[in-house]
């Protein structure tokens, strides 16, 4: 397992985090052939080596011509779920932006379908949400844990005129999450940068164990007090057998739902940050058909979960049970072919190789471009896989 650690010491924004993911390897010309997949245009990707305080890290700036566009959330989310995008990728983007604009909703007091998006809807932080989303998808992050978050006071500048720091959204997103006071005027973390940790961080000390590549992503105050960077840690943790966390199992049984409904249900779950979810069929009361809804999710969110469920479907209640799960080890790695890249899920245990799964996605895309079946692409891309990697250990992968 890969593990991102976040020292937010001077906070975390959008393009703070696009600039830490390139610190610690990622291709920038691979990361912007993605973002070619979405249907905007007017920007270019600067992206540097800057220093605060002595300490160099990575710098990125999205300059763009189209400053004062506005874009709905629903269009956002429409065009995220029509891209090309890997379906992972279109899922975290599509719930960073769920995220925020569930938060701007609340702060002003409307439905989520009519957010309009200020700077947060602009295309730099599109593709600093979605850039974020593809930079974890190919470092191979498996998790992500992250220091408590430094507030900031004062007042900023917006497209509504002057706002309280923290901004609004910023402490809608953060609410239950650790912060505490920095003692800086300045905005440290902004609404972006609270939606990427609050959607898929675990808040936590700095973890046990041998520490791995460090990156710096840099922001664009110069701070007396402070660096202003956001600095990361990965770590590999090794596992002699499976391993194991606690879910929260969520259960209902479902009669008078339309497949419309189920279908729309199902997306929602995941959309709202489900581990798993499916249905089974059932014979239920006077003879009817049913279905069984099962999800997987963290503890934390099933109260948000079983709302979501009762308010999507016909159920009136939802049964809920924590349980141990047990997990094998897994890495991603890219091999090449014919055809052109895709990427490959190994599986071990422990050190043991078990396995490997080339990922739908690529493969669907290859088959697309190339014309040939599915079937065959998949051949195709285990053998190469087999070829090119060394699976003796899982330690040869991680190189």
């Amino acid at each position: 397992m890969k593990t991102l650690y976040l020292d937010t010491f001077s906070g975390i924004s959008g393009d703070m985090f696009l600039g830490l993911l390139f610190d610690l390897g990622v291709d920038q010309q691979q990361l912007e052939n993605e973002l070619a997949m979405l249907p905007i245009s007017g920007y270019k990707l600067e992206v540097g080596r800057e220093q605060r305080h002595g300490i160099e890290g990575c710098r990125v700036q999205v300059h763009c011509e189209e400053t004062h566009h506005h874009r709905g959330w629903s269009t956002i989310d429409k065009m995220l779920a029509e891209s090309d995008l890997q379906q992972s990728v279109q899922q975290t983007a599509r719930k960073f932006f769920r995220r925020l604009g569930k938060a701007e909703a609340k702060v002003h007091g409307i439905d989520i379908d009519r957010v309009h998006f200020h700077e947060v809807g602009a295309v730099d932080a599109i593709v600093d949400l979605v850039g974020v989303a593809i930079g974890l998808h190919l470092l191979g992050v498996d998790k992500i844990l992250c220091s408590p978050l430094p507030l900031s006071h004062g007042m900023s500048k917006c497209a509504h005129g002057a706002l309280p720091l923290p901004a609004p959204a910023t402490l809608g997103i953060l609410q239950g999450k650790p912060v505490y006071d920095s003692g800086c005027d300045k905005e440290l973390v902004t609404p972006t940068g609270a939606t990427i940790v609050a959607e898929l961080a675990e808040f936590s000390p700095f973890p046990a164990g041998p520490l791995g590549k460090t990156g710096y992503g840099v922001g664009g105050w110069k701070l007396e007090d402070r660096p202003n960077l956001l600095r990361g840690i990965l770590y590999s943790e090794e596992s002699s057998s499976a391993d194991t966390d606690q879910v929260q199992l969520l259960e209902t049984n479902i009669d008078d739902s339309t497949p419309e409904q189920l279908g729309n249900l199902l997306e929602l779950l995941f959309l709202a940050g489900a581990l798993d979810a499916g249905y089974v069929p059932l014979q239920m009361k006077k003879n009817r058909p049913g279905n069984l809804l099962t999800v997987v999710c963290r503890p934390e969110q099933a109260a948000e979960l079983a709302s979501l469920i009762m308010h999507e479907s016909s159920a009136i209640g939802v049964r809920s049970n924590s349980c141990d799960r047990y997990r094998l080890n897994r890495r991603s790695a890219e091999v090449k072919t014919d055809m052109g890249s895709a990427r490959v899920k190994l599986i071990f245990d422990g050190q043991q190789f078990l396995r490997l799964t080339p990922e739908y996605d690529d493969c669907r895309k290859l088959a697309r471009h190339s014309g040939q079946p599915l079937q065959q692409v998949y051949r195709q891309v285990e053998t190469a896989a087999y070829e090119q990697l060394d699976l003796s250990t899982k330690e040869k992968i991680d190189e």
